[in-house]
């Protein structure tokens, strides 16, 4: 009988029982070597073989050409909200932000701080519950970039595709809480950045997708420490790195590997959230707080008919072995979050628990 319950956090989120168990044999002895991995050299050849084999896999899962260096850094997204801008965006010039969530729109509030950030779009006025139209898209003139959030974790929306740029406007994603959900064209984009903590790892890691020619925009009146140049040129092991996070990112992608890519994990994702939508869908208790054209697959968000009621579905929620439900403050209610590890039978098992609680509670 498992001692584990089903784990519906928004991040840091549910991995793979593989991938836990793996790391439980290799953090008391790695590969055989006689020392536990977070003991390990970040030079040494055990960890050099951990380190390239991860980048190896993230390449083949996700089609990274040569022309795009894979960078794993510290500070999580938050850090990248200021990174971007400060390589990236020069005093004078504009970079767009389209704003659909609360990280959006802290991002856009570090870009300020190195130049100018012109909200290109915005959600906000209906509570972020939409992604925005492209008609509702409005560039600046000649953006630096271009940047968007690929899912809004908190109140649950998720592009179906990348918003159309103006030409040679290079293209920036905040990919943290979907990153290789489901495939992803990595040429559309300039840099691509994701928190590991969702769909990837342990939290405090960031995984970088940098196009080359943006490393020669990168500015060089900034600390070394926050220069991507820096992390390029030297294989992501300019300093000691997290090799605890480096580690548990390349047993994911051999995961995902394992389980036949992208392809199969976004089909494995659009099943999952059907179950749970097709519940709240159909019933006249629960209802969803996303449009349903703007609906993510990893961050399912539905409210009950009182703030009582969402209580105490909660509380018996985590007495029946669902944790993990209790919806962000911005929007209250109920979130489901159904990352790539969440196993089909959490759906379906929470699906059972949310038609006898809407029986017993009428």
């Amino acid at each position: 009988m498992s001692d584990r319950i089903y784990n519906f956090s928004a991040g840091p989120a549910v991995l793979p029982e593989e991938v836990l168990k793996q790391t439980q044999k290799d953090l008391w002895n790695l590969a055989g070597s006689g020392v536990g991995l977070i003991e390990h050299s970040h030079r040494g050849k055990a960890f050099t073989k951990v380190i390239e084999e991860a980048e190896a896999d993230c390449r083949e899962i996700a089609g990274i050409s040569s022309k795009y260096k894979v960078l794993f850094l510290q500070g999580g997204a938050s850090l990248q909200f200021a990174m971007v801008p400060m390589n990236l965006l020069g005093k004078h010039a504009t970079a767009d932000y389209i704003l659909t969530g609360t990280w959006s729109k802290k991002a856009v509030e570090e870009a300020k701080m190195f130049g100018n950030a012109h909200v290109a779009a915005s959600s906000k006025p209906t509570n972020f519950d939409r992604i925005p139209a492209a008609g509702d898209i409005h560039y600046s003139a000649r953006p630096a970039y271009v940047h968007f959030t690929s899912n809004n974790t908190i109140f649950g929306t998720q592009w179906k595709s990348e918003p159309d740029v103006p030409p040679g406007a290079p293209l920036i994603c905040d990919a943290s809480s979907d990153i290789f959900s489901r495939p992803i064209d990595v040429s559309k984009y300039a840099l691509i950045y994701a928190g590991a903590q969702k769909n990837l790892g342990p939290s405090g890691a960031v995984l970088v997708i940098i196009r080359d020619d943006m490393l020669k925009s990168v500015r060089d009146d900034i600390p070394t420490m926050l220069r991507y140049s820096t992390h390029a040129e030297n294989n992501s092991l300019y300093n000691t790195p997290n090799t605890f996070g480096i580690y548990v990112m390349g047993q994911s992608f051999k995961w995902i590997r394992q389980i036949g890519g992208l392809k199969a994990m976004a089909e494995r994702n659009e099943a999952k959230a059907k179950i749970i939508y097709d519940c709240i869908d159909n019933s006249d208790f629960f209802k969803g707080t996303a449009q349903p054209d703007s609906r993510s697959l990893m961050n399912i968000c539905f409210r009950a008919p009182s703030e009582a009621l969402e209580e105490k579905f909660i509380s018996e929620a985590k007495a029946a072995g669902f944790d993990g439900l209790k919806g962000h403050r911005s929007v209250g209610g109920m979130r489901a979050s159904t990352y790539n590890a969440l196993p089909p039978e959490a759906c379906a098992k929470l699906v059972e628990f949310m038609k006898q609680f809407e029986m017993a509670n009428r």
